[in-house]
């Protein structure tokens, strides 16, 4: 039986994660601007890979950001290739940013 995962925004750690059960199974950590979020870093434990949960932990993330009506800068590696797969989330990068990071 396969588990449905739990996402939440921890303000205190700049972090968005994912839990399987109590377990955390994943995170992606970001900074805060005045303009947006700096994606830095997404990390998926190793216990944990292969389920597909990366995707879902950014997906909510910038979901969020889509929320708080500003933008994201995409610093993280897996970040920037999940947005260059996806371009109903362009919108949330400054276009004079996109090229930047191949978007």
């Amino acid at each position: 039986m396969t588990q449905t995962p739990t996402l939440r925004k921890n303000e205190a750690a700049h972090r968005y994660e994912i839990l399987l059960g109590d377990a955390l199974a994943g995170f992606s950590e970001y900074n805060v601007l005045a303009n947006g979020l700096v994606f830095t870093h997404t990390e998926i434990l190793p216990e944990f890979e292969g389920r597909g949960l990366s995707s879902t932990l950014v997906r909510h993330a910038l979901e969020d950001v889509r929320a708080m009506g500003t933008r994201v800068i995409p610093v993280c590696p897996f970040v920037a290739a999940f947005l260059r797969k996806h371009p109903e989330f362009h919108d949330l990068i400054a276009p004079e940013s996109r090229r930047a990071f191949g978007i």
